[in-house]
């Protein structure tokens, strides 16, 4: 439950992701104003990702950063249990497999699973990392960023809102935030930035395989893993390699299994319901509280 010390505490960790804490932090508060007695819970991102081994989590700085928190946390946890849990159900026989999430919306990630836990993700301390999305950058060297603050003389508030806002797929296009705006453009800049998000989902998956040993099963979920077919399409074409195969009709009509019947690799898309799953845990929780 949500007492104000714990309110304080998020509120800490609002440098970890800046376009959303806030706007979250101030609901929580708008309601203990008007119903100060009734109870609120919290579900984070990054719980679901605490069964990452150490490795995963580590980053190559000197250890007391490490003890201080600076590790790799990851996030969209709540969409992949959502998943996890309803593939397991579809699919029993993926119980124990290799499997890739592709969380793909205005934010988007990777998520490595085996046996329905995390292994591996590609967001790490903050929601910056990993893919292109709509105005993040995804990964980007160091210093890129170095080089923008000490030779450019932008502020740390400069790169912020470069990285936060101006980045992904609206500052490679120039155009739009909007997978569905650029998908209709006929500019060759949309068609670049198009083109980056798939090859960069590729390339990450392509780690991820390697963190798992293989992969079994591939999911396309969120805005424009459940709704860009020609994306889809893109990201299967570059994961041949892992025997991926797409049925071209099946993608294009939206069905649930889009792989080809001699595909190494199960597609399936699937819809995603993060506030099902924090419902879910609130219920619990309640329950439990109420035992």
């Amino acid at each position: 439950m949500l007492s104000d010390s714990v309110v304080d505490e998020i509120e800490a960790l609002t440098p970890l992701a800046p376009l959303h804490q806030p706007h979250n932090l101030a609901a929580i508060r708008a309601i203990r104003s008007v119903r100060p007695r009734l109870p609120q819970v919290a579900c984070f991102d990054t719980a679901f990702h605490r069964t990452q081994p150490a490795v995963a989590m580590r980053f190559a700085l000197p250890r007391e950063l490490g003890r201080q928190g600076i590790r790799r946390y990851g996030f969209h946890g709540i969409s992949y249990e959502y998943v996890s849990r309803t593939l397991l159900k579809v699919t029993p026989e993926l119980a124990s497999a290799r499997v890739i999430v592709a969380h793909l919306g205005n934010g988007a990630s990777l998520c490595a699973m085996r046996g329905g836990l995390s292994v591996d993700t590609t967001m790490g301390f903050t929601a910056l990392d990993g893919l292109v999305m709509g105005t993040r950058c995804g990964s980007i060297d160091p210093g890129v960023l170095l080089y923008l603050l000490q030779q450019k003389g932008l502020t740390a508030e400069d790169v912020q809102r470069l990285l936060y806002e101006q980045s992904g797929l609206l500052g490679v296009s120039g155009l739009s935030s909007d997978m569905r705006v650029l998908l209709d453009s006929d500019d060759p800049r949309a068609d670049e930035a198009i083109e980056l998000f798939a090859y960069r989902v590729a390339r990450e998956a392509g780690a991820l395989a390697a963190s798992l040993g293989g992969v079994d099963a591939f999911v396309f979920t969120a805005g424009i893993g459940e709704g860009a077919a020609s994306v889809r399409a893109l990201i299967a074409e570059r994961l041949a390699w892992l025997g991926v195969k797409i049925d071209a009709a099946a993608n294009a009509a939206g069905e649930g299994v889009v792989s080809a019947p001699d595909s190494a690799v199960l597609l399936r898309v699937m819809h995603t319901d993060e506030e099902l799953m924090i419902a879910l845990h609130t219920i619990e929780l309640l329950l439990a509280a109420a035992a």
